[in-house]
């Protein structure tokens, strides 16, 4: 009895390790390893916004696979890449991810100097890129199947500037800025702002003084600067990247001009203001796509998550979309399989009434027409929202109105 009861829990034994094996494998199966791609500026000038994205795309990630988004068919690998907001080191980069058949989709560059760059490796290796920072127009417009972009353009980000510039402001003060003065870097983003600008402004009524060009890695503006001293311009604008606009924003201060300075998404970030100070950099403005992460729809549960992980550096203004990226490029996974060209065709039809930033809807060119722009001011060594700000307030006055009065 006792050797027959032995072999009666040895067969129980058997099958429930049989069916524990056979639930381990099933699972195995159910969960293979799809790898999906990151790349933004993790050194250099404007790492603070790679970091942030970076950060923020491994977190959707790192959700996913614990099921926060409820049951997935796959787990996910983040592969990520640094590309130094560098043209040349974009392109290898970016080769070497689309190049490797088990990395079935990614997000793609802060800097959009690097984002025209890449976009025919993109292209040639079909591999769905979806941009998550890079504002310029002409990455997707027209654009490839393979390419897409969750957040806005120059074009929508210059067309608000220069409608606040030029009504919102005098609706506050009862007077504003006229006569510009536009400085950007050579780079296609530079020129792309300024192109926007510029054409926004005259629309509004506004006059273009001069517009200078100046290089990345430039340290001395005095020539630039002079020459828009001497025009008096009630603002000088800024096309470019927080390593030159912080530099140029210093030397106005050291030169005297007393003008406003109003510069675009590119110094939307910590490092602007830290490098300037925060009394130089008072009273400064920019523009960005999305808002601040209290006044998105998902955005403070995006900003728990995230400072939940234990990341070292801030998510920064873009980093939330790269995280929604992530979740759209998984999501296509997971409706069609880790196919190419099926992702690209699934990401194209993007069309949501809801996300963390809001509603996202692609048109044909695969840019989503759906971006909000915010405009922040630095107050007290930080970027404020415009209308909590004490200057929207009219408790202080932007430096463009009082260098007006004087």
């Amino acid at each position: 009895m006792f050797t027959k009861s032995w072999k009666i829990l040895a067969v129980g034994l058997f099958i429930v390790m049989f069916i524990g094996a056979t639930g381990i494998l099933s699972e195995a199966v159910a969960k293979q390893k799809v790898k999906i791609g990151f790349i933004g500026p993790l050194t250099g000038g404007n790492a603070s916004m790679g970091l942030g994205g970076r950060n923020s795309f491994r977190l959707a990630v790192m959700q996913y696979n614990r099921g926060e988004f409820g049951a997935k068919k796959y787990e996910y690998e983040a592969v990520v890449e640094d590309d130094n907001c560098v043209p040349a080191t974009g392109v290898r980069v970016a080769t070497k991810m689309a190049s490797n058949p088990s990395i079935i989709a990614g997000a793609s560059h802060y800097c959009s100097m690097v984002g025209i760059a890449t976009k025919p490796v993109f292209t040639q290796f079909k591999y769905p890129s979806m941009i998550w920072g890079a504002v310029l127009p002409a990455i997707t417009i027209p654009s490839p199947k393979f390419i897409t972009r969750v957040n806005g353009t120059q074009r929508e980000q210059n067309t608000y500037h220069a409608k606040w510039s030029r009504q919102t402001v005098n609706e506050v003060y009862k007077k504003a800025p006229k006569n510009f003065v536009v400085i950007h870097d050579i780079t296609d983003y530079g020129r792309g702002h300024a192109e926007y600008f510029i054409a926004a402004v005259k629309k509004m009524g506004g006059k273009i003084l001069a517009e200078m060009g100046i290089t990345i890695g430039q340290k001395d503006f005095s020539a630039e600067l002079t020459k828009a001293k001497a025009l008096k311009p009630d603002v000088i604008f800024f096309g470019g990247l927080t390593p030159e606009g912080a530099r140029l924003r210093i030397q106005m201060d050291k030169l005297g001009i007393k003008a406003g300075f109003e510069g675009t998404s590119g110094i939307l970030n910590e490092d602007f203001i830290k490098t300037t100070g925060a009394k130089v950099a008072e009273g400064s403005m920019c523009f960005g796509e999305g808002a601040p992460f209290e006044k998105l729809p998902g955005g403070k549960e995006f900003l728990t998550g995230y400072q939940q992980e234990g990341f070292k550096d801030e998510p920064e203004f873009y980093g939330v979309f790269a995280y929604v990226a992530a979740q759209l490029i998984m999501d296509a996974i997971e409706e069609v399989g880790p196919d190419r060209e099926k992702v690209a065709d699934a990401l194209a039809r993007t069309d949501r009434a809801s996300s963390v930033i809001g509603p996202i809807k692609f048109d044909k060119d695969g840019q989503n027409i759906l971006p909000v722009v915010t405009a922040y001011v630095a107050q007290d060594g930080k970027w404020t929202v415009w209308e909590d700000s004490e200057y929207a307030s009219g408790n202080r006055v932007l430096p463009t109105i009082t260098y007006m009065n004087d």
